[in-house]
């Protein structure tokens, strides 16, 4: 399988529109008596189907020469959009058609690194992002495994990859706060240790209210780390704007640095000011992880030089939809061998 750097891709489905991805949530509810509100469950985050047929489906196979990519497709409201087909999308490489010959949606076993900000400005939020971790793993699939790191002054891996959440709760419920933030070493120990992971989709899930004062790495090397890794950088950013008087720029940098890297890493970055609404947000990235569409291609380039190709998917959703937005990433770097 072709592993390179993931990138978050915008493509709308004709409107031209694109969406950032530093993200405010929960959005409002769409008017009702729309398309959307008829498929939606009431829930924050919920994802909506557009059709009730059985979804064709090709079986992703382990090929060195097969290009994998992740899709997310929303709706306007930033709902998970579930239900399409094959034949909706197409992948361009270097801007040159590919023929798709694996497809799946199957919701299938994920390894989960978490990296948990336990610095001493999380103090008055630590109890809520607990109670939001949790909340994630309990939501897991049973064949899914995790992988705990918290940080203040320097990252600690309090547990390897398991299954076993009794596990990850008796650790968590431990974790203080204290200390300076060393946000970059903290990400460069995740990337490392995602690589044990056992299942071939993996996600980093970084929950922070600031940027780094105390890491040896520097974000070059961090951001190098994520180009190199087949790791998609989900982040959530706890940034309350009163808080952000008197820090150092480094401090103040923490939503463009989580941005970029989950931009770079294909994933997505959700930002709140109050710590109560982040058990909504991990509901939300729980179920975009369960409900992403899986691309595989074989390149019609057969060069093998180790150059970073761009990547884009397009959409061409059912008529009577209304615009929909594709995130998968934006390129990967060709073999060498």
């Amino acid at each position: 399988m072709v592993l390179g750097a993931r990138r978050l891709a915008r493509a709308s489905s004709g409107n031209g529109c694109e969406s950032s991805s530093l993200r405010r949530f929960p959005k409002p509810d769409p008017p009702a008596g729309t398309k959307a509100d008829a498929a939606h469950d009431g829930s924050k985050g919920a994802a909506i189907s557009v059709t009730q047929r059985p979804i064709h489906t090709t079986p992703i196979q382990v090929d060195v020469n097969l290009v994998v990519v992740n899709v997310t497709v929303t709706d306007p409201y930033d709902r998970i959009v579930t239900g399409l087909d094959q034949e909706n999308f197409q992948v361009f490489d270097e801007k040159v058609s590919q023929q798709i010959v694996a497809f799946s949606t199957e919701d299938a076993p994920i390894s989960v690194g978490m990296v948990f900000d336990s610095s001493g400005s999380m103090s008055d939020k630590i109890e809520k992002s607990k109670e939001a971790a949790l909340q994630f793993f309990k939501t897991s699939n049973p064949q899914d495994e995790f992988m705990l790191i918290n940080f203040s002054e320097r990252p600690n891996l309090i547990s390897a990859f398991t299954s076993k959440f009794e596990n990850l709760e008796d650790r968590l419920i431990t974790v203080r706060a204290g200390g300076k933030t060393a946000l970059l070493d903290a990400i460069y120990l995740g990337l490392s240790e995602m690589k044990k992971g056992t299942t071939n989709r993996k996600a980093l899930l970084v929950i922070s209210d600031g940027g780094d004062n105390h890491s040896r790495y520097t974000e070059r090397d961090v951001k190098k780390a994520v180009k190199e890794a087949d790791v998609e950088i989900y982040s959530v950013g706890i940034f309350e704007p009163l808080a952000s008087r008197g820090r150092t720029p480094e401090e103040a940098g923490g939503p463009g640095l989580l941005a970029e890297l989950s931009e770079v890493s294909g994933g997505r970055m959700f930002s709140v000011e109050d710590p109560n609404e982040l058990p909504d947000i991990m509901e939300k990235i729980s179920i975009e992880l369960r409900n992403q569409y899986v691309i595989g291609y074989k390149p019609s380039n057969l060069v093998r030089d180790g150059r970073w190709r761009r990547i884009k998917v397009k959409l061409s959703p059912p008529k009577g939809l209304p615009p929909l937005q594709v995130y998968a990433r934006t390129g990967y770097y060709a073999p060498t061998q």
